[in-house]
């Protein structure tokens, strides 16, 4: 863990080893005891693919399990 502070202008500089890690894209999230700085890839698209490449279902298949869950667990 390290600290960082802000400039006079606003400005949050990242220390040069999380910046290598994580890259120089991040979505602020606004928590209710703080905030978290989310890492935003290049490509959204490529970064998904890297993220689903083990998931051997197909889209159809993992939305019906997905609704099938939703309405068991309405008390169907």
């Amino acid at each position: 863990m390290s600290d960082a502070t802000l400039d006079d202008r606003g400005r949050l500089t990242l220390p040069k080893e999380l910046r290598e890690r994580y890259g120089d894209r991040y979505r602020i999230v606004d928590l209710h005891d703080g905030i978290k700085l989310v890492p935003v890839s290049e490509d959204p698209l490529d970064a998904l693919r890297d993220e689903f490449a083990d998931v051997e279902k197909s889209a159809s298949d993992l939305r019906e399990e997905a609704r099938d869950a939703a309405l068991d667990g309405a008390g169907r």
